[in-house]
């Protein structure tokens, strides 16, 4: 069984594949042993779930799921590690390696295909490039799973995990709590991982709700509302949804007053519902006709 939090053993299949670390696939193989075991049982996962991996790097976090998890699918996008995985999880008869871009494929065919029976979960070390999009489309697309156990970059991780209502929320922490519960589990130092990264990495947990958090009529209007005011943060929501949807500020600051909401307030005061009832308003003052955009 090979040792893939070795240094010496990392180097040597490295070489064996004459493969070398891609910074533009923001690859940062994980060498601290406790850290993957860590992940896998936050995950929550046993014999009767299949797991999606995104990214699984030489493998190390896919062992320790595929010891857990009825069944494995990982996929990977740079195909310069498909050797090394082929032998790195040769004896995980369990584990299927997709090559692939995650961001490009049928999400909800791969699960079905490969999960039919099973409770599913997401679990991953996510490329820190492209986490705010990997972890939307998760959401966005309604897969049918029980929750999205990922690494981050701790920024990042606390972006996605703030409280709708907190100074430290944005137009993504709003996107994630209408989907899931989220929870900010524990940090990961840098010289965890080879080569080490400049930034401290975080570990989160998206519970996903079985329904969203609030009602909305159009969900396309509501998104695009809430990034409307957090693009402009500095300012109130009137004037910052004003500029971002193209509307006279008195027209907001109408619908503001008439969701019960104080006309100066500003958007990280907001709560979810506070959103969903302004977005309502907006919506009827413009007879129904609402901001067409796509999610956050």
């Amino acid at each position: 069984m090979p040792n893939l939090t070795d240094l010496a053993e990392i180097r040597a299949l490295c070489a064996k594949y004459d493969f070398s670390l891609s910074k533009g696939f923001g690859q940062n193989f994980i060498i601290n042993p406790g850290v993957c075991p860590r992940i896998a049982a936050a995950a929550g996962i046993d014999g009767g779930f299949g797991v999606l991996e995104i990214g699984p790097g030489i493998g190390v976090l896919t062992r320790e799921l595929a010891a857990r998890a009825a069944r494995v699918v990982a996929i990977e996008l740079d195909e310069r590690l498909l050797p090394l995985l082929a032998e790195t999880l040769a004896d995980c008869p369990n584990v299927r390696i997709v090559p692939g871009d995650v961001l490009q494929l049928d999400l909800p065919a791969l699960l079905a295909q490969e999960f039919a029976g099973l409770r599913v979960a997401v679990c991953a070390n996510l490329p820190y490039y492209i986490t705010s999009p990997i972890v939307m489309k998760l959401l966005n697309e309604r897969l049918a799973v029980e929750n999205i156990t990922v690494m981050v970059q701790k920024e990042a991780a606390e972006r996605l995990t703030a409280a709708p209502g907190s100074r430290e929320s944005g137009a993504v922490s709003y996107a994630v709590a209408y989907y899931a519960r989220p929870h900010l589990l524990f940090t990961v130092q840098p010289g965890s991982f080879y080569p080490a990264p400049t930034v401290t990495s975080a570990v989160i947990r998206l519970d996903v709700l079985p329904s969203p958090a609030v009602h909305t009529e159009d969900e396309a209007g509501f998104f695009a509302l809430i990034r409307a005011a957090f693009g402009q943060r500095r300012k109130t929501t009137a004037n910052a949804v004003a500029n971002g949807l193209h509307l006279p500020r008195a027209q907001v600051e109408q619908a503001l007053l008439a969701a019960g909401l104080d006309a100066r307030v500003r958007p990280e005061k907001l709560t979810l519902a506070d959103f969903a009832a302004l977005q309502a308003q907006l919506a009827a003052q413009q007879g129904g006709a609402a901001a067409k955009a796509g999610p956050v």
